[in-house]
């Protein structure tokens, strides 16, 4: 057998850098700064408590009143500056930053915006963070507080301790050079140990703080929601704006001229001069096939014809018409349930669509590689490029603006996907969706956003 062996000099290393931050903990402004955290706790511990019970004294006492009830919503809502309050106390004191939660939604009505006061939910977990906080606060005080007095008390003890009372000092037996040296070296630990005992209820603290105070999970999911489906609305009004330019650009002007065209021609049919009919008429069938083309592009635009074969047919089709060298690898089993959903459909066509566009007129590519796969709900959306790379998703600024890719993860966002992007400079590009493999008829293919590019 293998015998081990523990080298000294190693294990001196190896213990040394933790051996120094307990020691060098009792003088770091991280401690003091927590202590002082827990100081203003304490303070405002008292005046938290009465808002909390009056809050709610005055919701039980205004039950049968309405106007009392307004009140009383007005007391709940002021949870939420109190929230802020100690939010900014961990971020100023500990470094710990707490996101605030969702702003409340201003209702219309008399009863909408009572209810919306009384159920302001974070106003209420502002509230029960200050009734669990307080025991928290008060408890870890005091522990803190005695670790710190019992730890300068005991390596300070042989300077001060001839001034007791007798009835209050230490057995005379350590009242000399071994027992005042051994009571120092005790106050030395606990001090060593005070940071220690400090961070745990800090660390409780923090996380009341994160858990009460900050938003919960279903409030910024509603948010991303109401954010994506708010772009998906930009995004249909602007593509319904540019389907009405174009149309009032193109195709009606083509129109127009084929009108004119054709007036001319009847009035030189009914005048008996034919020598340029044949050109005028010639004119105007090349014009209105320029518009019929246009019509069919626009009409793809909106729903490509391909999408009525199903999703497969309609990518392999993005294929062979796209400007460059695409590879499409769709899985058997995403069309084995049934045809999608149409907006999903939609969202996914559209969204491959302008990823290939990207890679011919942004990235240069020479070919891309797409891949659907189908499993479990879920569609796996993989396009990859061999461009220059250096993509990024441009937020919106506040100007109405965003990139295209931003848009294209707003669309996905607004029917519960992902949206995931890889662009190293130099390339490959690689774009991930995921989306819920909604079958046609069901219910949630009526909740989805509309898959249209803007």
């Amino acid at each position: 057998m293998k015998t081990m062996t523990l080298d000294p000099q190693a294990l001196r290393s190896a213990l040394r850098p933790g051996a120094s931050r307990l020691l060098s903990a009792p003088y770091s402004a991280g401690t003091w700064r927590a202590y002082g955290y827990l100081w203003c706790m304490l303070l405002l511990g008292p005046f938290a408590l009465f808002y909390t019970l009056a809050t709610v004294a005055v919701t039980v006492g205004a039950a049968v009143t309405v106007v009392g009830l307004f009140v009383a919503g007005g007391l709940v809502v002021g949870g939420r500056w109190w929230g802020a309050t100690y939010r900014r106390l961990a971020a100023d004191l500990l470094g710990t930053h707490v996101a605030a939660p969702v702003p409340g939604r201003r209702r219309e009505g008399f009863w909408p915006r009572l209810g919306g006061a009384l159920g302001d939910t974070a106003g209420w977990r502002a509230l029960l963070f200050m009734i669990a906080a307080l025991p928290v606060t008060l408890l870890g005080f005091i522990v803190s507080t005695a670790c710190l007095v019992l730890g300068f008390g005991g390596v300070t003890y042989w300077t001060w301790f001839w001034s007791l009372p007798p009835e209050l000092a230490m057995d005379s037996s350590w009242h000399n050079p071994a027992g005042l040296a051994l009571v120092a070296l005790g106050g030395l630990v606990v001090l060593v140990l005070w940071p220690s005992a400090q961070s745990g209820f800090v660390a409780l603290l923090t996380l009341l703080t994160r858990v009460l105070l900050g938003p919960t999970a279903a409030s910024l999911r509603v948010a991303e929601l109401e954010r994506s489906r708010a772009g998906t609305v930009q995004d249909a009004d602007a593509r319904l704006r540019r389907i009405e330019r174009d149309l009032h650009d193109g195709t009606q002007a083509r129109l127009v001229a084929v009108g004119m065209q054709l007036g001319e021609a009847r009035e030189q049919l009914v005048a008996g001069e034919t020598d340029t009919l044949g050109e005028l008429l010639e004119v105007a069938h090349a014009s209105t096939k320029d518009a019929l083309a246009e019509l069919r592009e626009l009409a793809r635009g909106i729903h490509p014809p391909a999408l009525d074969s199903g999703l497969a047919v309609a990518l392999e089709t993005l294929a062979a018409r796209a400007p460059l060298p695409v590879t499409a690898d769709i899985d058997p089993a995403v069309e084995a349930g049934g045809r999608l959903a149409p907006a999903i459909e939609s969202i996914v066509y559209f969204s491959i669509a302008e990823l290939v566009t990207n890679a011919a007129k942004h990235a240069h590519a020479s070919r891309v590689h797409v891949r659907v796969e189908g499993g479990s709900g879920v569609l796996h959306i993989q396009v990859r490029d061999d461009g220059s790379g250096g993509a990024t998703v441009v937020a919106p600024d506040g100007s109405g603006l965003r990139s295209g890719l931003a848009g294209l993860a707003e669309r996905v966002g607004s029917v519960d996907g992902t949206f995931d992007l890889s662009s190293p400079v130099g390339g490959p590009t690689v774009v991930t969706m995921t989306l819920p493999a909604v079958r046609a008829g069901t219910a949630g293919a009526h909740r989805t956003g509309t898959g249209r590019p803007a």
